[in-house]
């Protein structure tokens, strides 16, 4: 299975939809995906949407998407490497100093504190091969993200879709309206 390329096209194809869903969300999820889905309105390439819909699932289904992808400024890495060395699982992304609308500086992926990929052109690109990676190497799915990954796996990329969690399920009742 081409993995990125599927991840990708799942993603873009299921966007508008899952935004529209994103947005009937009421209270202080639904204000946090607000605040996330914001970096649209500065940058709205298909990156940075891609990005905050992978943080914003997180967020819809309850789960914090700073325990998956973490940000940082340039100046603030070297401070930032021992916060990393403690990862179990996730994304870093680097951004220049005062440059939020930017491309980031380097994105990777962090496993067992190591970082086992970087210089990757996006988070979606990062994310596409981490799911990859924890296949093949197989891992388990970080139990305070088991919705999104079980989304991203059921549903996004279609496998070992005959039962899914409750959350999941109506969320792709929703999609499929």
């Amino acid at each position: 299975m081409a993995l990125t390329s599927k991840f990708m096209f799942q993603l873009d194809q299921h966007a508008s939809k899952m935004v529209k869903i994103f947005r009937k969300k009421g209270g202080a999820l639904g204000q946090k995906i607000v605040q996330i889905m914001a970096a649209t309105e500065e940058n709205n390439t298909i990156e940075v949407r891609r990005s905050c819909i992978l943080k914003a699932l997180s967020v819809y289904f309850n789960e914090d998407p700073n325990n998956l992808i973490r940000q940082y400024v340039d100046v603030e890495f070297r401070d930032a490497q021992s916060q990393m060395e403690k990862t179990v699982i996730g994304i870093y992304v680097i951004m220049h100093d005062g440059g939020e609308q930017e491309s980031p500086e380097d994105v990777g992926i962090i496993i067992e504190g190591v970082t086992v990929m970087k210089d990757l052109r996006d988070v979606a690109t990062a994310f596409s091969l981490l799911f990859g990676l924890i296949y093949v190497l197989n891992l388990n799915y970080p139990p305070d993200l088991k919705y999104s990954f079980e989304f991203y796996q059921k549903v996004l990329m279609e496998l070992d879709t005959r039962k899914l969690s409750k959350k999941v399920q109506v969320l792709k009742n929703k999609l499929f309206e």
